[in-house]
């Protein structure tokens, strides 16, 4: 099915959910609209349609109000039960000092103003033991027009066997990559890889284990154009049980993949294909006490070398990428976040900070609307150093 249609599904049961007029007696352009993309969809028979018109107009000319909801109600209702929506906005201006150390090289400075996030998800109870997801993504200057962030089937043994097994496009459990900041900590931006898989979970209270294989992009050297499910990866994450130490909530786990080379920024980075598959290891914990002191720690990297010259930024020498994340943030009311963060880097050239740190404040301004603002100071391992400072509005609902 192309990203075409997937969109139309999407908007038609945003319209089934949100856009009916329970004040309109008549039938409305919309609810005409409506009708059309449920016939389309094979939703309703065409039987079905005329009837719901002819008893529209019915109401309309008599008063009858209640047995136009009524009807409506009964097409409309099971899947209301069944699809949760939502919707994430960010809006963002950043203002950047980007200062080189080779003197031969002019300083730069850049702001800017984007609509950074849109993101639009439905979670879908298809039946007992079957689940959708499918969520949409538009990032200025990234995506044009929305890409398919996330398209997944669950299939779980819900009370009966604690199994599941999530297959399609997601994000594949490698890392945690939770953060208080605006920007992606460090370790997102060098792990994080999203991929058609199968990943296969057990899960109870206290323990969440995963397995998964999927088809990476980047082929070791004499593979010619290798295309097969040769990537894998497996992850372990524990939660503390409640009340096992009071007001304190706490997460940690392992993970590792067959080759960090498919992460989303290293396969852009790869300058053609690579001797061997690299792998990768992930390790975090985030805990929170009172739900007011909050801590986070994550590190991620390759267990092996690259060769020289595989990655874009080694300078002709092998590297070995690896990134870490520290943070801690404050409550200091139920609506107003303070945090701080160090990070930094091993081999990793000009391609992230070698080292950085900063601090954000966050404030719920309304329900559902965050505001926060954040500046961060970075050093690169070629001695070039920014001052990046960006505010956000968003809304998620």
């Amino acid at each position: 099915m192309s990203k075409q249609n997937f969109i139309v599904i999407g908007i038609t049961l945003f319209l089934a959910l949100f856009i009916i007029n329970s004040n309109a007696f008549a039938i409305s352009p919309e609810t005409e609209q409506l009708l059309k993309l449920l016939e389309k969809k094979n939703i309703i028979t065409d039987k079905e349609a005329a009837d719901m018109r002819q008893e529209m107009e019915f109401s309309s000319q008599t008063g009858d109000k209640e047995a136009y909801e009524t009807k409506l109600a009964g097409l409309l209702g099971n899947w209301a039960d069944k699809i949760h929506p939502c919707v994430l906005i960010e809006v963002e201006a950043s203002y950047e000092d980007y200062n080189f150390h080779d003197p031969s090289k002019r300083d730069t400075d850049t702001s800017d103003l984007i609509l950074a996030t849109v993101s639009v998800g439905f979670d879908i109870d298809i039946a007992k033991h079957v689940k959708g997801n499918l969520y949409f993504l538009y990032e200025e200057d990234a995506t044009e027009p929305f890409d398919i962030d996330e398209g997944i089937i669950t299939i779980d043994g819900e009370n009966i066997v604690p199994l599941a097994v999530h297959l399609g496009k997601m994000y594949v459990p490698f890392g945690r990559f939770k953060s208080h900041f605006i920007r992606d900590p460090l370790t997102l931006e060098l792990g994080e890889t999203n991929e058609s898989a199968v990943i296969g979970c057990f899960r109870n209270n206290q323990l969440v284990l995963s397995i998964g294989a999927f088809n990476g992009d980047v082929d070791e050297t004499g593979e010619g154009s290798s295309n097969h499910i040769d990537d894998y990866l497996a992850s372990a994450v524990f939660t503390l049980p409640e009340k096992t130490v009071p007001n304190l909530d706490l997460i940690a786990g392992i993970s590792g993949i067959s080759n960090i080379a498919d992460s989303d920024a290293l396969q852009e980075e790869i300058t053609a294909t690579i001797k061997n598959h690299i792998g990768g290891f992930n390790t975090f914990i985030i805990a929170s006490l009172l739900d007011k002191y909050f801590f986070n720690a994550e590190y991620l990297g390759a267990i092996d070398d690259f060769e020289a010259n595989e990655l874009s930024f080694d300078g002709g020498k092998s590297y070995r990428p690896e990134v870490w994340t520290i943070e801690f943030a404050y409550g200091l009311t139920d609506r107003l976040k303070f945090g701080v963060c160090y990070e930094g880097s091993n081999d990793c050239g000009d391609f992230l900070p070698k080292k950085q740190f900063g601090g954000v404040v966050g404030y719920d301004l309304f329900k559902h609307t965050y505001v926060a603002l954040e500046y961060l100071y970075g050093k690169y391992e070629n001695k070039d150093t920014r001052h990046l400072m960006t505010t956000q509005l968003a809304i998620e609902f």
